[in-house]
């Protein structure tokens, strides 16, 4: 993204280059109203920029309409409260699937693997209103990849959840970056996950980045006394 803004009653992003190189887990870091999911909605396109333009795997976002989908359809968000469908869990992962006209006999293996890979295969069948939040959020994630995105954002994808079920869906990021290519954009509060599974951060404070690169070095040895002063836990987040 170059030149990219976006304003409210007041600007919250202003950002003049951006770029996530395929195949890599950033993580993106700042306190609480830094811009980090207004920043991911945008990337999603479910809301516009102000001004700035967006490329996506090398070219200018479309503004056809038929162009633009085909772009969205190669990415997917998974927000912090996931909305399920008051359907049952295998019904849950497969709505993309299903919704892209792919038929329930040809896909049916698939999802059941991929509820195998988020520890869910045994509540295929169970009503998504009977689930805790650390197997909705799995569902979630098996619904985001079951039409392998090229690009998933997270938007604090573990909030609230406890370690185990941290541990599992960190696991689950880790795997479907390293087997499937799968680039990854998690935003977090939690500076210990970014550092766990994130090879690049990026740290944005009142809408503009801040610091960014190799996550070890960021925590390390920041550039900016911002940086040191989140990383160190002086900072409000």
């Amino acid at each position: 993204m170059e030149g990219l803004t976006k304003r409210y009653s007041r600007e919250v992003l202003n950002i003049k280059h951006l770029a996530f190189q395929r195949g890599n887990i950033y993580g993106i870091m700042g306190p609480s109203g830094a811009g980090k999911s207004t920043l991911l909605r945008i990337l999603n396109l479910l809301e516009p920029p102000d001004s700035g333009v967006i490329y996506f795997d090398g070219r200018p976002l479309s503004d056809n309409g038929r162009e633009r989908l085909i772009q969205q359809r190669r990415m997917t968000l998974v927000a912090q409260k996931p909305v399920l469908f008051q359907t049952s869990v295998f019904e849950n992962a497969a709505f993309g699937l299903k919704a892209r006209g792919y038929c329930k006999r040809d896909f049916r293996g698939k999802i059941e693997l991929l509820l195998e890979q988020v520890g869910l295969r045994d509540l295929s069948r169970q009503h998504s209103a009977t689930l805790s939040s650390g197997e909705a959020q799995r569902v979630a994630l098996a619904r985001a990849v079951a039409f392998e995105p090229d690009l998933l954002l997270l938007d604090e994808p573990t909030a609230n959840l406890d370690p185990s079920n941290v541990e599992m869906i960190e696991q689950l990021i880790l795997k479907l970056n390293r087997d499937r290519g799968i680039t990854v954009v998690m935003v977090t509060h939690n500076i210990f996950q970014a550092r766990r599974i994130a090879g690049q951060v990026v740290f944005l404070n009142e809408g503009r980045i801040v610091e960014m690169g190799e996550t070890e070095r960021v925590f390390t040895d920041p550039a900016d006394p911002r940086t040191r002063a989140f990383v160190e836990g002086r900072m409000i987040y």
